[in-house]
């Protein structure tokens, strides 16, 4: 347990994963840091890195939904996903390398987005509700990141770092929600063209929009409901592949498209990334 007061803690953390991010330089897990297996004190953490994005200019644009693979839940001794923040920065379009040293240690895995064309303001909704509210869906890679050293992370290191997110590339054309099951879709990505994770709709949460209503119904609980023009991330339809400079990779998703991003191998190359 730790002897800091939690708001002193907290504050600590924050300035801990603040610092890894400035310089480059992966931090020790910050479990210690905080009080044993306090998850709401690294939720605090995590708002105090959106209030600061926000007094900086940086705009908020959506969630993306971790840990909604049950093994994964497993292996972090936990029994539901968690969530994290995106901010428009963290966009990166199709064709544009991302550039060396950007990110510390990424990662890439395949997701569906749903975009929200209305609000989604009560605790209890609906799978109707959820329908209604969205605009549209895209294929989704989202490039996951640890500021903690090696990826040795628990539940309280992924949420205060932001669950453990980068960047994210979408995919440019919009699919109507009719137009697809997304609990059946299937998905490839592959990495400089060979196939290194697959999975479907159902591998996350059962279905992508049962991790979207748990999201929608936590963040309305908590007074911050998802709003009209919000991007979501509903989480990894299968396991998550290491990138390096030069790697490009793709997800195919059936029904959505693909969606492509490359790292850049010079700096020159990701200029501007």
């Amino acid at each position: 347990m730790s002897t800091h007061k939690p708001a002193d803690a907290v504050t600590k953390v924050a300035a801990v994963l603040e610092a890894a991010t400035r310089t480059g330089v992966p931090c020790a897990p910050v479990r210690s840091l905080l009080p044993e297996g306090d998850i709401e004190a690294a939720y605090a953490v995590q708002r105090l890195h959106v209030k600061r994005g926000v007094t900086a200019g940086r705009r908020l644009v959506g969630r993306k939904i971790g840990l909604t693979s049950p093994a994964v839940q497993r292996q972090l001794g936990v029994d539901q996903p968690d969530f994290g923040v995106l901010f428009a920065d963290m966009a990166v379009p199709e064709g544009q390398p991302i550039a060396p040293g950007r990110l510390l240690q990424p990662k890439v895995e395949a997701e569906v987005a749903l975009v929200l064309g209305t609000d989604l303001p009560h605790r209890d909704p609906t799978v109707a509700d959820l329908l209604h509210a969205t605009a549209f869906v895209l294929p989704a890679l989202e490039i996951v990141d640890s500021r903690i050293a090696d990826w040795d992370i628990t539940i309280v290191d992924t949420v205060a770092d932001n669950a453990s997110c980068g960047l994210y590339v979408l995919g440019g054309t919009p699919v109507p929600m009719d137009r697809v099951d997304l609990r059946a879709v299937t998905m490839t990505l592959t990495k400089n063209g060979e196939m290194v994770s697959e999975g479907t709709g159902a591998d996350c949460l059962g279905s992508p929009l049962t991790a979207a209503l748990w999201l929608a119904s936590t963040l309305a609980g908590l007074g911050d409901p998802l709003r009209a023009g919000d991007i979501v991330l509903t989480g990894a339809l299968g396991p998550m592949a290491v990138a390096a400079q030069g790697d490009e990779f793709t997800a195919h998703i059936e029904g959505l498209g693909t969606v492509t991003t490359t790292f850049a191998s010079t700096a020159t190359e990701g200029a501007g990334a």
